[in-house]
């Protein structure tokens, strides 16, 4: 069985910073990607940043230069730095590991449950 859990979600007041984790854990080989998305109440859930094994990152435009992703190979985690951070930024945040290889060589995509993230002053 293989798993994604969140962590690190949380009150913030505006301005300030969060740091969220995330590890996959279970019968896994290698995970090509790994990504945060985020859904606020009432929207569509939506990507905030992704980054594969190799260090390659892609970033939404509305968090570009206030997020940095980040990932640890050996451990199957990924991390996801938020500064500067906005009301609007107030979301669940859900972690995926994509094209996750099993030890049973099955190809996988796995999302956690997510964790809550509130930017309020």
């Amino acid at each position: 069985q293989v798993r994604v859990v969140e962590s690190g979600g949380g009150l913030v007041q505006p301005g300030g910073s969060l740091r969220l984790s995330c590890a996959a854990s279970g019968s896994i080989v290698s995970i090509q990607a790994m990504g945060w998305y985020r859904q606020a109440p009432g929207k569509q859930r939506e990507l905030v940043a992704t980054i594969t094994s190799g260090g390659m990152t892609n970033y939404a435009d509305s968090v570009k230069g206030r997020f940095t992703i980040s990932r640890d190979n050996a451990n199957n985690t990924v991390y996801l730095q938020m500064s500067s951070l906005k009301p609007e930024d107030s979301a669940v945040y859900y972690c995926k590991g994509d094209k996750l290889l099993t030890t049973l060589h099955k190809y996988l995509e796995v999302w956690g449950r997510g964790t809550l993230v509130t930017v309020s002053s």
